[in-house]
């Protein structure tokens, strides 16, 4: 099984990524994670990626698909992957797309976790963890048993992530819905997609994920 994941900030695609590893035995591959091992193994892509992270830009199309190819080709990929963060552009998928066929691979399934922005903005904005040890909380979702006092290790400092105020959730997920609305209509086009509900509670989510797959796989 083959098969890209999309989902904006805060929709729980990467928890879902990781119990689809775990349930169907494939890995799961995000390019985050392959550029920073690229970078630690000193290769010459990674080389250049970091040269041009540590300048602040962005790295190009053409060095994320060298590194896909390379890690597609490894054997703990033959039973099937998952793709976490790739593609973001259509060219990026138009790319993956040539390369697959050039593998003699192709894409089982898009999973497309949809959620209202409202509620993302609420969900993420709202977020914050205990400066001690790091256990996480929510102003409306999860608070401390006893008010300013962490249940774990009764630490009584409570941090919030910068990025984690409602203005940059927003723009975060208008930049998200400008890349992917592409990417879904390019994979509709294929008959790919499959539209998952991702409001409900992070396992009712991941039962309709692994029930799409399910389907997928006896087609």
């Amino acid at each position: 099984m083959n098969l890209v994941l999309l989902g904006p900030p805060g929709s729980g695609k990467g928890t879902q990524a990781k119990r689809l590893q775990e349930r169907l035995g494939i890995v799961q591959l995000s390019t985050g994670e392959m550029l920073r091992a690229e970078v630690a193994a000193g290769s010459e892509i990674g080389r250049t990626a970091d040269t041009l992270m540590k300048a602040g830009h962005l790295v190009p199309d053409s060095i994320i698909i060298d590194i896909m190819d390379k890690r597609l080709d490894q054997a703990d990929c033959a039973p099937g992957f998952i793709l976490d963060g790739f593609p973001r552009t259509v060219p990026q998928a138009t790319a993956l797309e040539v390369m697959l066929d050039a593998k003699k691979l192709k894409l089982d399934v898009v999973v497309s976790i949809e959620v209202d922005d409202e509620a993302m903005i609420a969900r993420i904005s709202g977020r914050y963890s205990c400066a001690k040890c790091g256990a996480g909380y929510h102003d409306l979702f999860q608070l401390p048993k006893v008010s300013g006092v962490c249940d774990t290790c009764g630490g009584v400092e409570f941090v919030r992530r910068k990025d984690d105020n409602a203005e940059t959730v927003r723009e975060r997920l208008k930049a998200y819905h400008a890349q992917t609305k592409p990417i879904i209509a390019f994979y509709d086009e294929r008959g790919l997609v499959k539209r998952v509900d991702g409001m409900g509670p992070i396992d009712e989510v991941t039962e309709k994920v692994q029930s799409v797959i399910d389907k997928q796989a006896m087609s």
